[in-house]
């Protein structure tokens, strides 16, 4: 694409056009010096567009809301959700954008989204605009995660506003453009259930059906097809979220994707200490959203999708809420056995036939780990080199010397595949220390150490020379981590 051909970019409005009931026509902000931060080449050409063009002005244009493109009807969606606990009927977009969907190069609908660009009518007082800092967290952390093999909306582009938005201090404000396979969540099923019609219900559900998971059309029971595979999908990604020890901070019902993507990096992080209890959200003041919670929230949000699709199990409640239990008895099975499977992998253990003594092996070292509170990530690949035969790395994490002696005597019996341990045992996730170092020199104006950390997680299983510095935990004078919404 060049600029020239630029209008012939065309954004479907697949979303407004089939459920008008949840969308609302909105315009973005218009912000007076929009000014590219980064942008996403490789996702730009899966989407057909040419980077070159998106770093000109009418590009940028585009990605901060500036420009819409001919026939396009950007919208804010609705969707209600239960938010640390406590439900609310009206959410909705209150400081982003669907700009449209448009088919990648693969032939998959995706939807081009934008947060931050300004005041809605769902922003119930807030202004509605973003900083740099928080939209480059989303751009790093969800690159990061996708480089990890993770399920997770992206990031096209930061765009600088060349507005000041003003949190706890004065902040430059930005906009970030956000690719996803749609924005369906549980919280839109909610929205739908609230209003008391049932045939918008059905249309949501179909909506979702046709987009997400097909193969449910031609089931018996359509519907319960659907939430079925959502609960599949749930389990599968917050199962992988606990092996890389992703803490994404802000489990409401509206950040539960239909599609099983990760979506809304606020107040998220990656572990540095293994403790079940880690809480990172300045927010979370009574751990609902802790480490170790995850998999039970994340059953809970599955629960709320349930009551949101009674209407639509069976013709009378007692009935379709046996349906749905049963159906979402499905989802510990689910989620142990990806998160074991992923585990087995991880100790080089993926073909053992002996299950005892594997499960065995993995309790032990979940116990020994959260005990010693030893580093998630460094744990995990230096056990690569233990299975090698040099246990030292690894050893220097514990102050339990014997525990850890006796049970890696333990594991090396069972043979271990190192090289398959190195596949998905990352040396570098976007640690909390670099990521707050990286973000408070962008908003100063110096993007150098942002482009650096997403260069190296970009490649997370590839050791490389010089990089020491990326792969160590957090130095004693980092103290405790706090992230922010950014809200």
């Amino acid at each position: 694409m060049t600029p020239a051909q630029a209008p012939t970019l065309t954004l479907d409005n697949r979303f407004a056009r089939e459920l008008p009931e949840m969308a609302l026509a909105w315009k973005a902000h218009q912000f007076p010096a929009p000014r590219l931060l980064a942008l996403n080449e490789s996702l730009a050409a899966e989407l057909g567009l040419d980077p070159a063009w998106l770093r000109s002005e009418e590009g940028t244009g585009l990605l901060s809301g500036k420009v819409v493109p001919e026939g396009a009807t950007p919208v804010a969606q609705a969707y209600a959700g239960h938010q640390f606990g406590g439900y609310s009927p009206r959410l909705g977009d209150g400081r982003a954008l669907l700009l449209g969907e448009l088919v990648d190069d693969g032939g998959r609908l995706r939807d081009l989204h934008l947060k931050g660009s300004g005041r809605t009518p769902f922003s119930r007082g807030g202004d509605g605009f973003a900083a740099v800092g928080p939209m480059l967290r989303e751009y790093v952390i969800s690159e990061a995660m996708h480089a990890l093999g993770i399920p997770t909306t992206r990031s096209l582009a930061v765009v600088a506003t060349g507005q000041t938005v003003y949190r706890e201090e004065a902040l430059p404000g930005a906009v970030l453009a956000r690719v996803a396979s749609s924005h369906l969540r549980v919280g839109t099923f909610q929205f739908a259930r609230a209003t008391g019609d049932v045939e918008l219900l059905r249309r949501v559900a179909d909506h979702a059906i046709a987009r997400h998971h097909p193969g449910a059309a031609d089931a018996e029971q359509p519907y319960l097809a659907l939430f079925e595979a959502v609960v599949a999908a749930q389990a599968s990604l917050v199962a992988q979220w606990m092996l890389v020890g992703f803490v994404h901070g802000v489990m409401n019902t509206d950040n539960v994707t239909i599609s099983g993507e990760t979506i809304d990096y606020g107040p998220c992080a990656f572990l540095d200490a293994f403790d079940p209890a880690t809480v990172y959200s300045s927010i979370d003041t009574g751990g609902r959203y802790a480490y170790g919670n995850q998999p039970v929230v994340a059953e809970w949000n599955l629960a709320r999708f349930a009551e949101a699709l009674l209407p639509l199990l069976a013709e009378d409640q007692e009935t379709a809420i046996a349906v749905a239990t049963e159906a979402l008895e499905g989802f510990r099975p689910r989620y142990s056995a990806a998160w074991s499977a992923g585990m087995r992998a991880k100790l080089g253990l993926a073909g053992h036939a002996d299950d005892a003594a594997v499960s065995t092996v993995v309790g032990d070292l979940v116990t020994l780990a959260q005990d010693n509170r030893v580093d998630h990530t460094s744990l995990f690949r230096s056990l690569g080199a233990a299975a090698r035969g040099d246990a030292e790395p690894a050893r220097g994490l514990f102050l339990d010397l014997a525990g850890f002696d006796a049970w890696t005597q333990r594991w090396r019996s069972l043979g271990p595949d190192a090289t398959a341990m190195d596949r998905v045992n990352p040396v570098y996730v976007p640690r909390n220390h670099l990521v707050e170092e990286a973000l408070t020199s962008a908003t100063a104006g110096d993007l150098g150490p942002f482009e650096r950390l997403l260069e190296v997680v970009a490649a997370p299983y590839d050791e490389r020379p010089g990089l020491d510095r990326y792969a160590d935990p957090a130095p004693e004078s980092f103290g405790t981590y706090r992230t922010f919404c950014g809200t």
